[in-house]
């Protein structure tokens, strides 16, 4: 027996271990940097959407889903805090004159937001 098999009609190659020929088969190189929302929606499908999460790490489309969910979550984010702080007038001239109000104001409009992008995009259904 040839130490080496390829099959002609799918193209994967085989190597002989034992007496059993064994596919060579090996995982497409994904190289998405996942940030934050990423990371906070894969630990919300890995306990709560096992399933989901199982076809896609089975179909390597696990990273890119990953990637496109952190990215729509961060542009969300970013969009949201600046249109609240414009709503609520906080201004770089109110961030000159007094520095612990402003930094309220942002950190109220920032769990504002982190708290819209959960439920919209990360806990809400984000599975097109």
């Amino acid at each position: 027996m040839k130490p080496t098999y390829t099959d002609k009609n799918t193209g994967i190659s085989y190597t002989l271990v034992g007496n059993i020929y064994l596919p060579n088969l090996v995982l497409p190189h994904c190289d998405y940097s996942i940030g934050l929302w990423g990371q906070r929606y894969l630990e919300h499908i890995k306990a709560h959407r096992k399933g989901f999460y199982t076809a896609l790490k089975m179909q390597c489309k696990l990273d890119k889903h990953l990637q496109e969910v952190d990215t729509r979550a961060y542009e969300m984010y970013e969009s949201l805090v600046a249109s609240f702080a414009k709503k609520k007038g906080i201004t770089e001239a109110l961030k000159a004159e007094d520095m612990m109000a402003w930094v309220a104001a942002m950190n109220n409009i920032a769990n504002r937001a982190r708290e819209i992008v959960w439920d919209e995009i990360i806990g809400g259904g984000c599975v097109k």
